[in-house]
């Protein structure tokens, strides 16, 4: 792998962007349809990898990828729930240093 592409590939940090409902839940689940559109649009342009609802159903996380915390947070604050004054939001920026071998079995278990 050429160093340019190693260099670009280490300054992509992962972030946890936590939500934390404002809103009863009725309003929350009358925006979900929009909500998982958004989830959709950056599963498909590869920022987020995992995301669900808080236990208690208080907020939900979503596990990012990204180059900036900038753009995380700008991404962060194109969440339905947030634009409609249903939700905060918290964005947290940490490098992975080490995961599972076999991430996807344990994700999947």
């Amino acid at each position: 792998m050429p160093s340019s592409a190693r260099t670009a590939r280490a300054a992509r940090s992962l972030f946890v962007i936590e939500l934390v409902y404002k809103a009863d839940l009725a309003e929350i689940d009358a925006r979900m349809g929009v909500h998982v559109a958004f989830l959709n649009k950056y599963y498909a342009s590869g920022h987020f990898l995992v995301s669900g609802r808080k236990i208690p159903r208080d907020g939900g996380i979503i596990l990012a990828v990204g180059p900036s915390r900038a753009e995380v947070e700008a991404i962060a604050q194109e969440d339905p729930f947030f634009t409609h004054g249903l939700a905060d939001i918290r964005v947290i920026e940490f490098r992975a240093s080490q995961r599972a071998s076999d991430i996807q079995k344990r994700i999947e278990a």
